[in-house]
């Protein structure tokens, strides 16, 4: 079979009658226009409500909490400014909120005519650029993002994904805790667990933030194989859950039975790979496989190393690492919770772009061709082979 590995392919050959099929939740669909496009269209029609512009003055401040890890940014955000401009809001009203520590690279892939917006990327350490929102049932006192909390219409353009800590990212969760004005401690880590579409724990806290925010416009991008954007679902708040299903529908998957080996591959532009995603391949197919079983994870990155990736280095094995990782709480802490979870339930083999060395010290053995991947499938019993596994969530079942 070929099976998209970063920007290329990798052929393996796979005994047929060891496969076991990854049921998907829907059939894909085929993207039906440019992530430009997309947006625009969606605006035109968000869930539940009318186009976004007839809830706008021309006098209005817009923030827009933005992820700039999106594949096609700089489109997306586009697209958002070709509705804003239909409303009568130029650029110069517009501010461009990113994470901390996002990469800005997106302002130069924009069309000359928004150069006029202001970027900024939020400094949860700096005082003057929170402000307190209000205090949740559970007695939070939460603070927020200064130029979203004072905007006239905040808008935020996020993906879908599923995330170890909320269950699902962006959209609320990218509001709290994305743009918190203080640290949030995060939960226990449940990498065995599937996510629920009923929102609990810190994600139910982050809608109840969302709530009194105000009314947040959402533009939820639904990501597609490689670097392709699927579809975008746009509304008010209450459109959250009709993204979790588009999500499901699209990423969602099951095998019948538990598997003696996974090949999970990440395909795509290797510099939007992060150490993140090269666990969350690992943790998707550590949930399908059998105890003590394989796991081969496929890259062509070589993603930056933080400084929980440093500790896992340092030790003899995982078992442990999750209880020095709560102690240590670096930045990285959960990539490197789940990444440990993962080598914990399986030997894990690792093709990337990071030194034979550092796989080592990372509990993986190297891997380097496709037919070092093949022999690892025939030597199970039954093998699944998950595309794109560092955005899908397959259980048995």
């Amino acid at each position: 079979m070929d099976l998209p590995v970063g920007r290329g392919t990798w052929t393996i050959d796979i005994p047929a009658g060891k496969l076991v099929a990854v049921r998907p939740a829907a059939v894909p669909s085929v993207p039906t226009a440019g992530p430009r496009e997309l947006v625009r269209a969606a605006l035109e029609a968000p869930f539940g409500f009318e186009p976004l512009r007839r809830a706008l003055t021309p006098d209005d401040r817009v923030a827009v909490a933005f992820d700039p890890a999106l594949p096609a940014a700089a489109e997306l955000l586009t697209g958002l400014l070709d509705h804003l401009r239909t409303a009568g809001i130029e650029p110069a009203a517009v501010t461009v909120i990113s994470p901390p520590g996002a990469p800005q690279g997106w302002i130069d892939d924009l069309p000359d005519e928004y150069a006029d917006l202001t970027a900024e990327t939020h400094d949860p350490t700096d005082e003057k650029r929170r402000a307190y929102l209000a205090t949740t049932r559970g007695g939070r006192r939460v603070y927020l993002n200064r130029t979203l909390v004072e905007a006239d219409a905040p808008i935020i353009l996020t993906g879908r994904g599923y995330d170890p800590l909320t269950g699902y990212a962006g959209a609320e969760a990218a509001v709290f805790p994305g743009l918190s004005g203080e640290a949030v401690e995060p939960p226990e880590l449940e990498a065995k667990a599937a996510p629920d579409a009923e929102p609990t724990g810190l994600r139910a806290e982050a809608t109840e933030v969302a709530w009194l925010l105000g009314t947040p416009f959402l533009v939820q991008v639904i990501e597609g194989a490689g670097d392709a954007v699927q579809e975008v679902v746009a509304g008010l708040l209450d459109s959250s859950a009709e993204g979790v299903r588009r999500q499901d529908a699209r990423w969602r998957g099951t095998v019948p039975e538990r598997v003696g080996a996974v090949i999970a591959a990440v395909s795509g532009s290797p510099e939007r790979v992060s150490f993140l995603d090269l666990a969350k391949a690992a943790a998707c197919a550590a949930r399908v496989v059998s105890k003590g079983g394989r796991v081969a994870v496929l890259s062509d990155a070589a993603p930056a190393l933080g400084e929980g990736a440093a500790l896992l280095r340092s030790l003899d094995g995982p078992e442990g690492a999750s209880k020095k990782l709560a102690r240590l709480n670096p930045p990285d802490r959960v990539a490197c919770a789940l990444w440990a979870w993962a080598a914990r339930r399986a030997s894990l083999f690792l093709a990337s772009g990071l030194p034979d060395d550092v796989v080592e010290e990372l509990f993986a053995t190297p891997l380097r061709t496709p037919a070092e991947a093949a022999r690892l499938a025939a030597s199970a019993d039954a093998v699944a082979v998950i595309a794109d596994a560092h955005k899908a969530m397959v259980t048995v079942g």
